[in-house]
C-alpha cells in the first residue's frame, strides 16, 4: 500500500506561483493537491486533457470557459480539455482543491 501525505510533498515551482504539490502520477492519470491562500489565484490556463477539480476545504471560486461560480467544499467540477479554466480564493479562508488530470499530460497547460 502506497500513503501520500499531500503536507510532506514538496511544492513545484510553477508559472502560478501558489501551493502545489503533486500527489500522484502515472500514464493514465495526474493528481495534484492545490492550497490556495486568500487572494491566490491560479493564472487562466488551457490542459490538454481532462480535468476535474475536488474541493476539500474553503470556497474557492471556479471558472471553466466563460462560467465562474463559488463551490463549496465536497464538491466536484469537470473542466474537458482544451478550454480555458481557473481557480481563485476571493474568500478570507484558505482553499484546498485536488485536480485530477487524464490522462496525464504530454504537453504543459497554456497560459493565457
Amino acid at each position: 500500500m502506497i500513503i501520500t501525505d499531500w503536507k510532506k510533498q514538496e511544492i513545484k515551482d510553477t508559472p502560478h506561483k501558489v501551493d502545489v504539490r503533486l500527489l500522484y502520477e502515472k500514464s493514465d492519470a495526474q493528481v495534484m493537491h492545490i492550497n490556495l491562500q486568500p487572494g491566490e489565484a491560479l493564472k487562466p490556463h488551457i490542459t490538454p486533457v481532462d480535468v476535474f477539480f475536488f474541493v476539500l476545504e474553503g470556497c474557492p471560486t471556479i471558472q471553466v470557459g466563460s462560467e465562474e461560480q463559488k463551490v463549496k467544499a465536497n464538491m466536484l467540477v469537470e473542466s474537458p480539455k482544451d478550454i480555458v479554466h481557473c481557480l481563485y480564493n476571493h474568500s478570507d479562508k484558505p482553499a484546498r482543491i485536488l485536480v485530477v488530470k487524464t490522462p496525464k499530460p504530454v504537453t504543459n497547460a497554456r497560459l493565457l
